[in-house]
């Protein structure tokens, strides 16, 4: 079906229309108006007597894939169980009576701008069948929810795409970023297709990265050379996808292609899509305000794409490099859920969310522009044995803000321990029908599949009490939360590896928060602990003096008197990894030896001690590196080298953490860490008499790095 090119292609040079169209993963780009517009007209009336009917110009639907925890975003239980109310603390938001998580303390200056929905429910526990009724309004009836059919139910924006149209870009209708929807990483499941209306009204996907220096669409490029295609592996995924779906279905459609696929080259080089696909037009400030992350720039491409005059965009959740086959891939925090929402998950969302909105508030696009932030489900009330929370459909949260939404207020509101719904239960037809009404289309209006039967819309009810404009009370209140205690999302694997920062080591057996080093034992202010770690230089001593941490003996002492160490003891300065996924980890350490002299570094401290470096996975949710299970350790030997004027050595270790085969999970558990030790080498207790002399020695560790590989994606789709 493709032709994968591995040089610069002019148009005349091999490559045909309808290619690059494929390619660039749209399904129907070029259709005309006349026939988008073939729809029921039942669907579309203007004598509706509700002033909120068609107030909405344009949907963006905030798709927040693996379903995030209700306990840590919108609706926090502070009088639960510790078990169940997680280790965090509501807030007030800036309208009175409504509080959500202190992860969210951004999103709590903007609540007069939102309606939260607390009582949604499927009662359904799969990602893919809870999903489905989410993406179609429809309970799921087929054989297999994991699979793309034919026979699927039309996601709602492809009936948008049938019956509302865009005024501007008719072809452009419904845009789905930044990727094919997926499960692990090659199940892609049911409800994101035209479905039984046939390929012609999928969404128009737009595969890419638009935080990337290079980001753009192929069969976008301007000028008259078609860059390189290297895009196999994203480009195999779509091609599987339509396979699948049959060549009877391909076939019928092959006419539609060929008669519209020129007005939609040229809609797509020299209009206004190509235009609202070029993010660097926008000032880097506003690129930073969204945050510089896929996630982020994803949403800043929504707005532009709605500026453009696409009716419906779809924003996935993006995923992240070797999140697939692991215990918390995107929002699926089956382990590690605090950890996890902590450290990645909010902090995202937080930043590019409220910098979303208040773009579209500030350029009036808010008024005339329905946005739908929701997951596939929420998680379950409980925590589970490794700290995280799964799958829930029984009752979970959903954000509304937008045009013909009356802000500043709660929907329904689920029960003690946020396990079901307390009052005014919402139902995925509920959405859906409140997405038509919004647009113009009556949602119990029907529309007519390819063989010319009659289908409703939606078998639900607009949720009418959050229909308006302007928000449900003028009251405010000055939100709590503090931003800088979560600061924007970062990608660093480990924090303070320089140990620049003015931050002590921590025991290790103070529990799993806050993050960073830890350390045992402790050396106290001019002690001379048998074995001990140090933190030296941080903020105490003269500029040009560089931190460091010291693991050994006689660190701040003279070396008098008798140091006795028994066999077994160990001193270890580890951290806990910050977001680990699957790939190649590879650990590597600045350091040097210090001891009272050259001869007694090597003939008693290299002798008598071994110093390792570890990658390893904790053994429990308290997370103390002494309880752990190693994935692989080495012993390293730093050259002695003077106080002075330190000559650092790099050490290195490296492994592979993935799964076997693809699909399969590899654990995350109590999460992963690194660590530097130092041990007896002997089994027996060793003993430094002072009569020989002072007894100093000890290892330098300067400087950390982790690097990360992510693994390969498997992009074959399971049919």
């Amino acid at each position: 079906m493709f032709s994968i090119l591995d040089r610069a292609t002019r148009l005349c040079d091999g490559i045909s229309r309808r290619e690059l169209l494929r390619v660039g993963g749209l399904s129907s780009i070029g259709l005309s108006l006349s026939q988008l517009l073939r729809a029921a007209p039942s669907a579309i009336t203007d004598d509706v007597d509700d002033p909120t009917f068609g107030r909405a110009k344009n949907v963006i639907y905030v798709w927040l894939q693996g379903g995030p925890p209700q306990h840590e975003t919108f609706d926090p239980k502070p009088g639960a169980p510790q078990e169940i109310r997680g280790p965090f603390q509501p807030i007030q938001t800036n309208v009175p009576g409504i509080e959500f998580c202190e992860l969210l303390p951004r999103t709590a200056r903007i609540a007069d701008k939102l309606a939260v929905v607390r009582s949604m429910h499927t009662d359904n526990d799969l990602h893919d069948a809870s999903g489905y009724e989410l993406l179609t309004g429809y309970k799921y009836r087929g054989a297999n929810s994991r699979m793309i059919s034919p026979e699927d139910w039309p996601y709602f924006g492809s009936i948008v795409k049938m019956l509302k149209p865009s005024e501007t870009l008719p072809a452009l209708t419904t845009a789905w970023i930044p990727d094919i929807m997926r499960l692990n990483e090659n199940v892609t499941p049911a409800g994101q297709t035209g479905g039984f209306l046939g390929r012609q009204w999928d969404p128009d996907r737009f595969v890419g990265d638009p935080s990337d220096a290079n980001y753009h669409i192929e069969g976008l490029d301007s000028g008259p050379t078609i860059s390189p295609l290297r895009l196999q592996q994203r480009v195999s995924l779509l091609k599987q996808v339509e396979e699948h779906l049959g060549g009877l279905q391909r076939s019928r459609l092959e006419g539609i292609y060929d008669q519209y696929q020129g007005q939609a080259l040229d809609l797509l080089t020299s209009g206004r899509a190509r235009k609202a696909f070029s993010l660097n037009d926008e000032p880097p400030e506003v690129r930073d305000r969204y945050g510089r992350t896929k996630w982020g720039q994803c949403l800043l491409l929504a707005r532009r794409l709605v500026e453009a005059g696409v009716r419906l965009v779809h924003v996935n959740w993006t995923r992240e490099p070797g999140d697939s086959a692991v215990d918390n891939p995107m929002w699926d925090t089956h382990a590690q859920n605090a950890d996890r929402v902590e450290d990645v998950l909010c902090p995202m969302f937080d930043v590019g969310f409220t910098a979303f909105i208040d773009d579209l508030d500030q350029r009036g696009l808010l008024a005339e522009t329905l946005v739908v932030a929701i997951g596939e489900f929420g998680r379950t009330p409980r925590i589970n044995k490794i700290a995280g929370r799964d799958h829930w459909g029984n009752v979970f949260s959903f954000l509304l803000a937008g045009a013909g939404i009356q802000a500043g207020q709660v929907y329904g509101s689920s029960d003690k321990n946020g396990a079901y719904p307390a009052r005014d239960p919402v139902t995925g037809a509920d959405l859906t029908a409140t997405i038509a009404h919004l647009l113009g289309i009556q949602p119990s209006g029907t529309f007519r599949d390819s063989q010319g039967r009659p289908h409703f819309i939606s078998t639900g009810d607009p949720i009418r009490q959050l229909l308006g404009s302007g928000t449900a009370t003028a009251d405010r209140v000055a939100p709590g939360g503090d931003i800088a205690r979560l600061p924007p999302y970062n990608d660093a694997l480990l924090l303070n590896t320089d140990f620049a920062e003015p931050v002590p080591l921590r025991p290790t057996n103070i529990g799993s928060r806050p993050k960073g080093w830890r350390a045992r034992p402790l050396a106290d202010e001019g002690s001379a602990a048998p074995l001990s770690v140090k933190l030296l230089g941080s903020g105490t001593l003269a500029a040009g003096y560089k931190p460091h941490v010291a693991l050994g003996y006689g660190i701040d002492g003279d070396g008098a008197g008798v140091i006795r160490i028994e066999p077994g003891v160990q001193a270890i300065l580890a951290q806990e990894m910050r977001n680990p996924r699957l790939g190649r980890f590879r650990f590597t350490v600045k350091a040097c030896g210090h001891a009272t002299s050259a001869d007694y570094y090597e003939s008693v401290f290299l002798k008598n001690f071994a110093c390792r470096l570890i990658i390893f996975r904790f053994n429990q949710t308290a997370k103390d590196p002494t309880d752990r299970s190693e994935f692989v350790s080495t012993i390293i030997k730093p050259p002695f080298s003077n106080a002075a004027e330190p000559k650092l050595q790099e050490f290195s270790i490296e492994t592979l953490l993935d799964s076997k085969k693809p699909g399969e999970n590899f654990a995350i558990g109590n999460g992963y860490g690194v660590a530097v030790t130092l041990e007896t080498a002997s089994g027996s207790a060793l003993e430094l008499n002072a009569s020989s002399g002072p007894h100093r020695a000890w290892v330098r560790i300067d400087n950390v790095r982790l690097e990360f590989a992510n693994r390969t994606v498997n992009d074959t789709v399971k049919v």
